[in-house]
């Protein structure tokens, strides 16, 4: 079986993402085109770009690997995905980049036996790259959009915080439901900050924040990446009642009921 953790492999992913970071800012400078999909969500030519190029790129890298996105499932019910597969949005956070906001992100993804080894969350208005190997390392780069890893004008290793007595919880800025507002009442002194997109997953990791509930439906390819860096960098993404998240076996749907994102892992299990 090929590493799907091989360095070189990472460093393909990160050029990848670093690629689509570049051209979804270089049509958000010319005008979006925005409108709105069947499902009442909206999509852009931003989101459609990074799409076909990421599917080109990922084909490549990872030939005869499945791969589910989410505009493609959009178009098409997705494929029954084999023991390997591997998550993608394009462009997590559209109303953000519509709304001008920089809340943003490239989420990829490589799923093998229903959880992430490797996660990528590009944010291209922000210039920053997370990536994450669970039992190996989670990294945070920072480089222009387009550029390879070689060129990161920083690179550090990252690592989310211990719980502590005055918690902040990043919570949706579009989609915070009645379940997660009742979850965060068990913490009085918390703070809730909004926030659009995975970006909440690389925050996590290097500990800005101790957690980041969401307990309404949302989709595979919006988490897992998120869940990889996470818990390379010390903290879980599991169910509320504490079971790790597996992807890809619900018969296609590719979604998530409900889950919570935990900084310190410790914590959770506390809880």
């Amino acid at each position: 079986m090929r590493d799907l953790t091989a360095p070189a492999l990472l460093d393909g992913l990160t050029l990848l993402v670093s690629q689509a970071a570049a051209e979804i800012l270089r049509i958000a400078g010319g005008g979006l085109a925005a409108r709105e999909k069947s499902d009442a969500t909206p999509v852009t030519a931003a989101d459609e770009a990074s799409e076909a190029m990421l599917l080109e790129g990922l084909a490549r890298l990872l030939p005869g690997v499945d791969v589910i996105s989410e505009e493609a499932a959009a178009r098409a019910a997705p494929p029954e995905p084999g023991e390997t597969f591997i998550l993608v949005d394009p462009l997590d956070g559209t109303r953000e980049i519509v709304a001008g906001r920089d809340e943003y992100t490239i989420n990829v993804a490589i799923i093998h036996r229903g959880r992430p080894v490797a996660g990528l969350l590009a944010a291209p208005a922000r210039a920053l790259i997370w990536l994450g190997v669970p039992g190996r390392t989670s990294e945070c780069l920072r480089l222009r959009p387009g550029e390879g890893p070689g060129q990161a004008r920083e690179r550090k290793v990252i690592r989310a915080r211990s719980f502590g007595r005055h918690p902040v919880a990043l919570v949706s800025r579009s989609h915070l439901d009645p379940r997660t507002e009742s979850f965060l009442s068990r913490w009085p002194d918390i703070e809730q900050r909004a926030c659009g997109s995975a970006l909440k997953f690389g925050l996590l990791a290097q500990g800005e924040a101790d957690l980041y509930p969401r307990l309404a439906q949302t989709s595979e390819w919006d988490i897992a990446a998120g869940d990889a860096i996470l818990t390379a960098a010390g903290g879980l993404v599991a169910t509320p009642d504490g079971h790790p998240l597996l992807y890809g076996g619900n018969r296609g749907q590719f979604h998530i009921p409900a889950f919570i994102a935990w900084g310190d892992a410790a914590a959770a299990r506390r809880a």
